[in-house]
């Protein structure tokens, strides 16, 4: 848009100009845009390596305590098994709330997308 156009356009419509304006800054935001692919695959990785924590996290609690509990009471490996189980229980079922947690934002952000869209 050379100078001559600028001119012509102050004499305008100004409605006319403010869209004119609008599709042009629409333009440059559709070009500036990062891919949202690439946050979404961080974002799935993040969820990954958090619910990998989680259940590692329950099963060396589970341990640790059954361990100690087996030295102070000498209950040779009873406990350490019986709370390694259990915390082996605990980790799958905060994945599993995690994945639950997952699925109701997925199911959000699709429904604003859709609302979006129309």
């Amino acid at each position: 848009m050379g100078v001559n156009a600028l001119a012509a356009d102050d004499q305008s419509d100004p409605k006319a100009r403010l869209e004119a304006l609008e599709a042009k800054l629409a333009e440059k935001r559709a070009v500036d845009e990062p891919t949202p692919h690439m946050d979404e695959h961080y974002s799935q990785a993040q969820h990954a390596w958090r619910m990998v924590i989680e259940l590692v996290a329950g099963l060396a609690i589970g341990f640790g305590m059954g361990f100690g509990l087996d030295k102070l009471f000498g209950t040779a490996p009873f406990l350490m098994i019986v709370f390694t189980l259990l915390g082996f229980v605990a980790g799958i079922r905060t994945m599993m709330r995690t994945a639950k947690e997952m699925q109701k934002e997925a199911e959000a952000h699709a429904a604003a997308a859709e609302t979006e869209r129309d």
